[in-house]
């Protein structure tokens, strides 16, 4: 993509950036805006004249998510600073918020404030003119300081910025250090070597991975890592597009059979489909698993489960000897949108600068500014982050490029049909040429 070299150079540096910038204050705003960090209305008087709901859709349902235990204080903050405006939460995981979206946005009913995510998953929003351009509020109270530099091009189109990101986040492994050591087995190098240590693991007793599959991303999530290594490198998907190659590419189908081999090794828990995302990680957060693949936003929940102080992270590794362990996943977050229908559109823009940039500060005093999206003010170590926090940190150093997930990448109707088939492979094995093939056929389908 056109934007990579701009993500790949602030995911390198962004999470380390030490600006004072997260929590401007004192900037003239509009009517019905915070003019500075505590939510104080800049029209008293405006502000007492009618009561006000704002829904808030998000997804932060874990109370043991850091995020959810900061977006509550906010929103009881400022429900306190503004006593005729109430923020009503609606709070999903990730899959039941994206089909619940669905629905939203085909009855055109949004919520005053979505969750969306970037490129060609919020493409279809933006077009239909479901979202509000925010240009206007980021340009209040020095909000568009706070971001990494070029990450809001993700969340922008023909020169509007539609969605405010909480992450910008690379995929690593994760393990459990002492269950490592009680099966006798060592931080693999090679997916070969991956394999081995699910099998001792197993035989150990030991549940080897976690995966919440319910939420079908998170078996695509690391399906497209493997692609990243058997394709030797980022842009697969990329050159599917531009027609320079197509699913039944060799090195589709080889990703495709060591992702089956991982699965049929009896790497992830029983009936892993009918697990979602919080169940899968929680299995992981409670010491009963010893590796989980994911996206770094999990380190602020991991450090504060009780395994904290017991885990530490690995990139993934080659496959076949093919791919580089510095490329990653790519990991742009999910954004907060506001709708172009909303009937209380000022109050609501004036809610959510204050809540973005109270967030990085919010965020890192709860141990959870891991992988954020903003500029953090503060030194990780001495406040007490762990050592794995440290590890994931000093990782984004090591970035030297990587793909976006394949719903962020492909249009809707192809990555459907993506997400379950790779889900389906968690029931049966299938023929990889076969899921070549039903990829080629709902690439080329959606794309006449």
């Amino acid at each position: 993509m056109a934007k990579m070299s701009k993500w790949l150079s602030l995911v390198m540096a962004g999470t380390l950036a030490l600006s004072l910038t997260a929590c401007g204050g004192g900037s003239k705003t509009d009517e019905g805006s915070s003019s500075n960090a505590s939510g104080t209305s800049g029209n008293t008087d405006s502000a007492k004249e009618k009561n006000i709901t704002i829904t808030f859709q998000n997804i932060y349902p874990d109370p043991t998510d850091p995020k959810n235990k900061l977006m509550n204080k906010l929103v009881k903050q400022y429900e306190t600073d503004h006593p005729n405006i109430k923020i009503e939460l609606d709070s999903l995981n990730t899959d039941q918020q994206k089909l619940k979206l669905k629905t939203q946005a085909a009855s055109k009913e949004i919520p005053d404030i979505t969750v969306v995510n970037p490129a060609a998953q919020m493409q279809p929003f933006v077009e239909a003119k479901l979202l509000a351009p925010l240009n206007d509020m980021l340009d209040q109270n020095g909000l568009k300081d706070t971001f990494q530099d070029g990450l809001l091009d993700w969340y922008s189109f023909d020169g509007n910025t539609y969605a405010l990101p909480d992450g910008n986040n690379i995929a690593v492994v994760y393990y459990n250090k002492e269950l490592f050591d009680q099966a006798g087995v060592k931080v693999p190098t090679t997916f070969e070597e991956m394999l081995d240590v699910v099998k001792t693991l197993k035989s150990k007793g030991i549940q080897p991975m976690a995966i919440g599959e319910k939420d079908s991303w998170t078996g695509s999530f690391l399906f497209m890592n493997m692609l990243l290594r058997t394709n030797n490198g980022p842009g697969f998907l990329k050159d599917v597009i531009d027609k320079k190659k197509t699913f039944e590419d060799p090195a589709f189908i080889d990703a495709v059979n060591a992702f089956q081999n991982l699965v049929q090794a009896g790497a992830f828990q029983e009936g892993a489909t009918s697990f979602d995302y919080n169940a899968g990680e929680n299995l992981f957060k409670t010491g009963k698993v010893a590796m989980y693949f994911m996206g770094t936003w999990a380190t602020g929940g991991i450090e504060t489960s009780s395994v904290n102080g017991k885990v530490g992270v690995f990139k993934f590794p080659t496959i076949g000897g093919k791919g580089n362990p510095d490329e990653f996943m790519l990991a742009p977050g999910s954004a907060f949108a506001i709708s172009a229908d909303s009937e209380h559109l000022e109050e609501t823009k004036a809610f959510l600068n204050w809540f973005m940039r109270s967030f990085p500060k919010e965020a890192f005093e709860a141990k959870g500014a891991v992988g954020i999206g903003q500029k953090v003010d503060g030194d990780f170590k001495a406040a007490g982050y762990s050592d794995m926090a440290m590890e994931v940190l000093n990782l984004f150093k090591e970035v030297k490029g990587g793909d976006l997930a394949f719903d962020n990448t492909m249009n809707p109707g192809t990555a459907q049909v993506h997400l379950t088939s790779i889900q389906n492979l968690f029931a049966q094995k299938k023929d990889a040429a076969e899921v070549a093939k039903e990829h080629q056929a709902a690439f080329e389908a959606n794309n006449k």
